[in-house]
C-alpha cells in the first residue's frame, strides 16, 4: 500500500480585489512550471445573493523517482465573487471582488508503485529500507517538498496583494 505523509498544511486567505481568471493562470503555470501534472476534480458555481460562491480542487502529482512522488491537494474557496469596476493606470477595468481561501496539502508518497507490498516479507523489508538506509532521503525530499509547498502558497499571496492594489 502506498505510504502517504502530511508534510506540509497551510492556507491563504485574501479578501477584496482580485482578477480571478488571472490568479487561476497564475497558480495554475506556476506549478506546471515546478514539473506538476495537475488535474481539477471538482470545479463548481453556485450563485447566492452575495455572489458567486466558487469552490475547486486541484491534485498535482510530480514524480521524483521510482519511490517517491510529491503531490499537492489544493482547495479553492471563493466566497461572494462580484464583478466590480476598477481604475488602474488610469483607465477602467474589470475585477473581482470578494473573499479568496486557498488551502493546501503537501504530501509526500512513498512506494507509489505498490511494489514492496507482494509479500508480507518485502513489506517488512521496506520499513528497514525507509527506517535505516534512505532515512536521509527522506528527510531531504520533506524538506523540499515543505520548501515547494511554501513557495507556491507565498506566490500566490503575493500575486493576490499585487492584484488588489492596483
Amino acid at each position: 500500500m502506498v505510504e502517504k505523509d502530511t508534510i506540509f498544511s497551510e492556507k491563504v486567505k485574501h479578501k477584496g480585489l482580485f482578477s480571478f481568471s488571472d490568479v487561476y493562470k497564475f497558480s495554475y503555470n506556476h506549478l506546471i512550471d515546478e514539473g506538476y501534472f495537475v488535474v481539477e476534480s471538482n470545479y463548481s458555481e453556485k450563485i447566492t445573493p452575495t455572489g458567486k460562491d466558487v469552490d475547486i480542487e486541484w491534485e498535482a502529482k510530480k514524480k521524483i523517482s521510482d519511490y517517491f512522488k510529491f503531490t499537492l491537494k489544493i482547495k479553492w474557496q471563493i466566497l461572494g465573487m462580484k464583478e466590480v469596476e476598477a481604475e488602474q493606470n488610469g483607465t477602467k477595468v474589470t475585477m473581482n471582488k470578494g473573499s479568496v481561501e486557498i488551502k493546501l496539502k503537501a504530501i509526500l508518497e512513498k512506494d507509489y508503485e505498490n511494489r514492496w507490498e507482494d509479500r508480507p516479507f518485502f513489506k517488512f523489508l521496506r520499513g528497514i529500507y525507509d527506517k535505516y538506509i534512505i532515512k536521509s532521503r527522506i528527510d531531504e525530499y520533506e524538506g523540499k517538498l515543505f520548501g515547494e509547498g511554501d513557495e507556491f502558497l507565498a506566490q500566490v499571496k503575493s500575486f493576490l496583494a499585487l492584484e488588489g492594489k492596483r
